[in-house]
């Protein structure tokens, strides 16, 4: 993968501006269900939800690229300026292939996690040895990038189309408290309700 900083696109991010949007995207599932919820919250600068959709992947499977691709298509927005998303391996290793989603949509890309991790090439291995096609998308993640906070946390970010300064100042913008920002804590709180309502 290049490097985060090597990227652009033609769409500004107009990261000073209360009107930038961002699409948080975040998941929910139990390993024992087929099923895994994805939210995608629309969130403006000033914090204000400004769109909601929903889209199911399989656990365990390989569609996690296309239910993020069938959020932002079925909230059919022009004004989007970033997609930001809560993990790239999700729903059990199915995997979100980041440059496609920004090449196909012409939009940047972020993707968040949150704690220092060696790879999961191992668990890849283990659990789908004969599936080759999660290890490469995999290793198509590239490598991650730490940042600290405004709160004092730290966050490990991929990103095509932004920068790493541009993602510190993003970030920081959306980010209240601790080290989730507020369109991927609500979406995330948005899929686990969906998801509530399936197993009760």
């Amino acid at each position: 993968m290049p490097d985060i900083r090597s990227i652009r696109i033609n769409m500004p991010i107009h990261l000073n501006k209360p009107a930038i949007r961002v699409l948080g995207i975040a998941e929910s599932f139990i390993r024992s269900k087929p099923l895994s919820r994805l939210a995608g919250i629309v969130m403006r600068g000033d914090l204000r939800i400004d769109g909601i959709a929903f889209s199911n992947i399989t656990v365990g499977g390989d569609d996690a690229t296309d239910g993020v691709l069938r959020i932002y298509k079925e909230l059919d927005r022009k004004d989007i300026n970033i997609i930001m998303l809560n993990g790239a391996v999700i729903a059990w290793f199915n995997i979100i292939d980041l440059q496609k989603i920004h090449e196909n949509l012409d939009i940047s890309v972020l993707c968040l996690s949150y704690e220092e991790s060696s790879g999961l090439e191992k668990y890849i291995l283990d659990y789908f040895p004969s599936d080759k096609g999660k290890m490469y998308r995999y290793y198509r993640l590239g490598q991650r990038e730490r940042l600290k906070l405004k709160t004092g946390y730290d966050v490990f970010i991929r990103g095509f189309g932004i920068t790493g300064e541009e993602a510190k100042i993003l970030l920081n913008k959306f980010t209240m408290d601790g080290r989730v920002p507020e369109p991927l804590r609500l979406a995330r709180l948005a899929a686990r309700a969906l998801l509530n309502t399936d197993v009760r």
